[in-house]
């Protein structure tokens, strides 16, 4: 999978070449290549805004600059690349959305700042034949400064959707919001059995499998009813 990212700070995403997404780009899972928007500027200082029509506050980004960028990289994909445009009107970005987007092989994602993008630029890519697509999504409700800090979100929840990404396939399936019962994922523990004066559950250091599954399960249960009821059946 080729993920592009387009942002006028490309320093932002710097670390995505840490961790869990770094070593699958060592490893060849996944590419992430960063650009910045200013490269596809016509204007003097490369400025990629200005006033929006109608009045009001702020500036909006550009739809002759986001076009040509767009248009030069979808030239380097192999497929027909998804656009994905964080913005706090979006639809939410959720782990099934996620999973949705580990078969496309080429992700845009545009970071929008000030007042957004031209809205013209979702409409166009939405009528390209040479597109797959665009998707407005939203980490949560509220409002950033630009879509750099939801576009590391959104990569890293891919990420590790990959296969062979994580180094314990079976780990993913387990995850919160990633369970076939729906639930939170319940609590867990490690060494030492004892931490100022408080026990590990003594059925997880009892070696009974069918018993620890049992607590598990209702772990998973008592945690969501006490910090997402909403999840519940």
């Amino acid at each position: 999978m080729i993920i592009d990212i387009v942002s006028i700070f490309p320093e932002y995403l710097e670390p995505l070449s840490l961790s869990l997404v770094g070593k699958a780009q060592e490893t060849g899972k996944l590419t992430v290549r960063v650009h910045d928007l200013r490269d596809w500027s016509a204007a003097p200082h490369h400025r990629v805004d200005d006033t929006p029509y109608g009045g009001g506050p702020g500036m909006v980004m550009d739809a002759p600059t986001w076009g040509r960028a767009l248009d030069e990289i979808a030239q380097s994909c192999d497929s027909k690349p998804l656009l994905v445009i964080p913005t706090p009107s979006g639809k939410v970005f959720d782990q099934p959305t996620a999973r949705s987007w580990v078969g496309n092989q080429s992700i845009v994602i545009a970071c929008a700042r000030y007042e957004g993008i031209d809205s013209r630029v979702s409409q166009h890519y939405q009528t390209r034949s040479d597109w797959a697509g665009v998707q407005e999504v939203s980490i949560g409700n509220y409002v950033l400064a630009g879509g750099e800090a939801a576009a590391l979100v959104m990569v890293e929840t891919v990420a590790r959707l990959i296969p062979g990404v994580l180094g314990n396939p079976e780990s993913a399936p387990d995850d919160t919001f990633s369970r076939a019962d729906g639930l939170l994922e319940g609590s867990v523990y490690t060494k030492p059995p004892t931490w100022r004066d408080l026990e590990v559950p003594p059925v997880l250091l009892s070696g009974y499998h069918q018993a620890i599954d049992q607590w598990r399960a209702a772990s998973a249960e008592e945690k969501t009813r006490n910090l997402r009821p909403d999840l519940l059946p």
